[in-house]
């Protein structure tokens, strides 16, 4: 059997540089989330521009994922 060595560390590579993009873009998710528990105590109203980064962190979270479902199961081809 042979296996080609750079192949495996291409997946890799890109593996780890995805899953660190992803959990990136949720901490900043979280940060716009915070944002607006902040602005909440601050003085009762939320932040618009927390709650745009919050959505638009968690939509792009939830794309990526269901991208890599749609590459992993078969059926959906």
């Amino acid at each position: 059997m042979h296996l080609d060595w750079t192949a495996l560390g291409q997946v890799t590579a890109v593996s780890i540089g995805v899953t660190i993009a992803v959990v990136t873009v949720f901490a900043l998710g979280v940060l716009g989330v915070a944002r607006v528990e902040a602005a909440r105590e601050e003085n009762g109203t939320g932040s618009a521009l927390g709650l745009t980064q919050a959505g638009l962190c968690f939509v792009a979270c939830a794309a990526v994922v269901a991208y890599g479902i749609y590459l992993i199961v078969p059926q959906f081809h």
